[in-house]
């Protein structure tokens, strides 16, 4: 039996994607390389360590990566951050689990302070019984730390728990552990590629999650 529950947020509880590929886009341009927006986009859901060696040569990251990643900090937080939605149904979503009697937790590529803005937007700040961010991983995803954080976190095994994620790197970070993977599409990838990676059940959205809920793998035993 599911007895919890962990969630991405980008793109899977708050409508982020673009606005990280167009912050990650302008710092980039900002220090001399040019990276299309659609190839960006792609990478949406690494950590911006990933992001970061993806771009710049090993040189590059010596020299300047780490100036880089907290300039995109800074852009997101002042130029971005308002245009940051919630996806329909996700606070619905979580409650729902609740009453059902699961726990909740996020594990997220985003930074420590990025996270807290997005459970603020998303209106979720009181229903989340653990969480993990970049922070609290010395690897992102694709690799499993963020999830294994988690999961120490609520105190369980991968098998008592489902992770829902909207990146092919959700699910094989998670795939990496043990822990399945519920996909849902609001991230722009397609149940092809979610499937692809791993995951065992894909849905258009957390919305669309909750109205076939009974039958999903999180209420199925």
């Amino acid at each position: 039996m599911i007895k919890a529950v962990i969630f991405d947020v980008d793109g899977t509880l708050v409508d982020s994607v673009d606005v990280h590929a167009r912050s990650w886009v302008g710092a980039f341009r900002d220090y001399g390389v040019d990276v299309e927006f659609a190839v960006m986009r792609r990478q949406i859901g690494k950590g911006g360590d990933q992001i970061i060696r993806m771009f710049l040569s090993q040189q590059q990251v010596e020299e300047f990566g780490g100036r880089l990643e907290q300039h995109r900090g800074r852009l997101l937080r002042d130029r971005y951050m308002p245009e940051i939605k919630a996806i329909p149904g996700c606070r619905p979503l979580l409650e729902h689990l609740l009453r059902d009697g699961k726990k909740i937790a996020l594990a997220s590529s985003a930074k420590e302070d990025e996270l807290a803005k997005y459970k603020q937007i998303a209106g979720i700040e009181d229903l989340i019984n653990a969480e993990t961010s970049s922070d609290d991983a010395e690897k992102s995803k694709p690799d499993p730390d963020i999830f294994q954080a988690a999961l120490k976190r609520l105190g369980m095994n991968p098998d008592e728990c489902l992770a829902v994620g909207d990146t092919p790197y959700d699910a094989e970070a998670a795939g990496k552990i043990g822990l399945r993977t519920i996909g849902v599409l609001s991230g722009g990838w397609t149940e092809h590629d979610l499937r692809q990676a791993g995951c065992i059940a894909v849905y258009r959205d957390v919305a669309h999650l909750l109205d076939h809920y009974d039958k999903s793998p999180i209420a199925t035993r």
